[in-house]
């Protein structure tokens, strides 16, 4: 217990002030490591049970950045995806694994540092893109095309480490890593196809949310632990577990139900990582270990600067983002760890590799900061590009409507929406109809549309509107409050069910409400009218004033806010 409040404790002190700074939750994270960790303060010594558990927050990462990865949104970028960052990843991987056989490794250790170093950082290259408002600008593009392969490139490069520690040959390595990954994931994915939607399915139908949560950490952990017990990692199985579900009408929820397993156990992997940092090296080691980070940052940042720049990416945008991934990542510590396990390196080069990263990672935004102190234009001209791309929303460059609810109104507003093709994304509840819904071809998928994390895995923070026709009051006004603190800029038309819930709902933030009730008793109210003998214009005059003074009487006891019918 002491432990666990030291861990969350630290946590709580230093991601907010690295935020604060500019730096990031990651070093954040790291510093909080540090500062407990053996060559800190000395609260913490058992860092080895403490990352074999954090190792699950890299297992829930890959399971997210494989249901984000189907074949659809990998096309819309496939140029600079599959171009600029295959060419990176190839050119940086073999270049170093050269230097690193010029210290005299071995040549499977070669490839394992050559390559790990390599690999950027993700979440700290999205997350200083995100804070600066960078994703939607050219730099922030290319940036995103290459982190986005470095991702799919850890899983062969998980699978070759394991590969390798059977001590074949390289050659027979790769061409087993690229056998043994074709038959396991085919079979992974047949069995995905046919029965992991089922499954989830007649979860669903039990309408506990605490039992579908549990089932999304059964579908990660346990295919994840079935590739490892043939021979693979658990990351590879949760990557495939992601990739099973991208297409799945029930992604959302299981993304909203992993995130925060994923965040926290993610966080608590980099404060492993900031406690395993042996800064005793730098005492004797002190001149190579600052040579080798020199050399790191400096060796990738011209080839980043190269490579964008013969994909025809002008020059400052290729400095921007040359600077923005000259660190060694996340993943890095992945691999190091998993080499180390199967002894394809020393604890004394896993140590040096893992500070080598750490610190890398450090000078990155010390790098970004001095550029924009010496080139102004580039740093304003981050702000001027509103639309940003982000790993949830690779193909979805068009914006759109986001329907909460599809039960009789929902569908027909859908209907509506889709006859003057207005793109839409409906989210529902019921498994059921969601189920008929797809096979009558709406775009609806499962998911509580009255969370937070279900919205923002549904795209919120891009949907031009938020409609919502929920049939219970208390969910409605639950999802208006919830979309009016995140987004507050997003427009809110709802159905209210009565005048009471309709003003409730007018004081959550709704920026249109249409009373159910009114309007049903104002189409009655107007055929009888017309069936006894009332005209038309007659009619619509009366509807009309009593629609007026029915939402004029809401309007004149609350802020002003406006309403239709």
């Amino acid at each position: 217990m002491i432990e666990v409040l030291v861990l969350l404790g630290a946590a709580v002190l230093a991601v907010p002030l690295f935020s604060r700074l500019g730096l990031g939750s990651v070093l954040g994270y790291l510093a909080a490591g540090i500062l407990v960790g053996p060559w800190g303060l000395g609260l913490i010594e058992r860092v080895e049970e403490i990352r074999h558990i954090a190792e699950f927050g890299v297992v829930f990462l890959l399971f997210i950045i494989g249901i984000e990865s189907k074949p659809a949104r990998l096309w819309v970028m496939r140029r600079t995806v599959f171009g600029l960052g295959t060419a990176q990843v190839m050119v940086t991987g073999l270049l170093f694994t050269g230097i690193a056989l010029l210290f005299d490794l071995e040549p499977r250790t070669a490839v394992i540092v050559g390559f790990g170093l390599a690999l950027s950082s993700t979440a700290f290259g999205l997350q200083t893109l995100t804070e600066r408002g960078e994703l939607g600008t050219p730099p922030g593009r290319a940036a995103f095309s290459i982190l986005l392969l470095q991702d799919l490139a850890v899983v062969p490069l998980l699978t070759l480490v394991s590969l390798l520690a059977r001590r074949v040959s390289l050659l027979e390595g790769v061409e087993f890593a690229l056998l043994d990954t074709v038959l396991v994931v085919a079979a992974v994915i047949l069995f995905g196809r046919f029965l992991l939607n089922p499954f989830l399915h007649q979860v669903a139908t039990s309408r506990n949310g605490e039992v579908f949560t549990a089932a999304a950490v059964l579908v990660v952990l346990g295919i994840g632990w079935l590739m490892e017990s043939v021979g693979f990692s658990m990351a590879l199985g949760a990557f495939l577990a992601g990739m099973m579900l991208a297409d799945s009408h029930f992604r959302h929820q299981v993304v909203a139900d992993i995130q925060p397993f994923r965040g926290s156990l993610l966080g608590l992997f980099f404060m492993a990582v900031g406690m395993s940092i042996n800064f005793g090296l730098l005492a004797e080691f002190g001149l190579l270990v600052i040579g080798l980070v020199a050399g790191v940052l400096c060796l990738k940042a011209i080839l980043l600067w190269g490579l964008c720049r013969l994909t025809g990416i002008e020059q400052e945008h290729s400095l921007r983002v040359s600077l923005l991934l000259a660190q060694s990542g996340e993943f890095g510590f992945v691999i190091f760890a998993l080499a180390l396990t199967e002894g394809l390196i020393a604890t004394e080069l896993f140590q040096i590799l893992t500070l080598i990263v750490a610190l890398t990672m450090a000078l990155t935004p010390l790098l970004l900061r001095a550029y924009e102190h010496f080139d102004l234009r580039t740093a304003g001209e981050s702000h001027l590009h509103p639309h940003h791309i982000s790993h949830a929303s690779v193909d979805a460059q068009k914006r759109y409507v986001v329907l909460a609810g599809f039960g009789r109104v929902g569908r027909n507003v859908a209907k509506i929406l889709g006859i003057r093709q207005i793109p839409y994304l409906a989210v529902d509840s019921d498994p059921e109809r969601v189920a008929r819904a797809r096979a009558d071809g709406f775009e609806v998928f499962f998911g509580d549309a009255s969370r937070a994390p279900v919205l923002h895995a549904a795209g919120a923070e891009r949907a031009d509107m938020l409609v919502v026709t929920l049939d219970k009051p208390e969910a409605a006004g639950r999802l208006v409050h919830i979309m009016r603190e995140h987004y507050p800029h997003t427009p809110i038309y709802t159905r209210a069910r009565d005048q009471a819930h309709l003003l409730q709902l007018n004081e959550a933030g709704a920026s249109f409400v249409v009373s159910e009730t009114l309007e049903a008793s104002l189409q009655l109210g107007g055929v009888i009218l017309r069936a006894s003998g009332i005209a038309s214009d007659d009619v619509d005059h009366l509807l009309g004033n009593f629609r007026s003074n029915y939402y004029g009487e809401l309007r004149d006891g609350t802020d002003g806010q406006s309403h239709g019918g």
